[in-house]
């Protein structure tokens, strides 16, 4: 992932949460233009900062960088709940994905 791949995924996620910039920065206890200057391409967070993003977010890093994944918080929701399933539900679920899977790509 690149700097304005970074830059980009921020913007993408935190929109997704109806949130501005601005309030994130604050929401995190940084200065007001913190994440507008990290979108803008003018500054990267370092390794803690990610986390901070990261944790706001309520996604992991591994989740943040997944570029493959359009609504990660959501997907981790979904992953946490499936981990409390037993086999047989977890069949079910996997035959119900499977069935949606097919479905979006007759679309």
């Amino acid at each position: 992932m690149t700097e304005k791949d970074f830059s980009l995924r921020l913007a993408r996620l935190r929109e997704q949460k109806g949130i501005s910039a601005r309030d994130m920065s604050l929401s995190m206890g940084q200065n007001p233009g913190y994440i507008n200057n990290i979108e803008t391409g003018k500054s990267m967070p370092s390794l803690s900062g990610v986390f901070y993003i990261c944790e706001f977010l309520g996604i992991s890093p591994g989740e943040f960088f997944d570029e493959s994944s359009t609504f990660p918080a959501e997907l981790s929701e979904v992953t946490q709940n499936l981990k409390k399933l037993n086999k047989a539900q977890l069949a079910n679920v996997a035959s119900i994905i499977e069935g949606l899977a097919q479905l979006k790509n007759q679309i």
